[in-house]
């Protein structure tokens, strides 16, 4: 069971979370490009990687933990209103 309140509280914290994730990920790799360049990743730098492929990824990734625990809110939330 989760109030309204409470299950747009979860929502922006969720947002918030993902969003600063987002943040680091892409700033990070463009800020510290000079510092990663002499790691490899499959025979690939890592700046050279993580802009080719490697934030796509992360970025998919956070859609997918963002559609899941949508997915989990929104069945907690339709519980709440079906008992009211």
């Amino acid at each position: 069971m989760i109030s309204t309140q409470r299950y747009w509280q979860r929502v922006r914290v969720l947002t918030l979370a993902l969003l600063l994730l987002w943040f680091a990920v892409t700033f990070g790799v463009i800020f510290f490009a000079r510092e990663l360049a002499g790691l490899t990743l499959l025979g690939w730098p890592v700046p050279f990687y993580m802009a080719a492929q490697g934030t796509t990824l992360i970025y998919l990734l956070i859609i997918g933990i963002y559609a899941l625990a949508m997915k989990k809110l929104d069945a907690l939330a339709s519980l709440a209103t079906r008992d009211e």
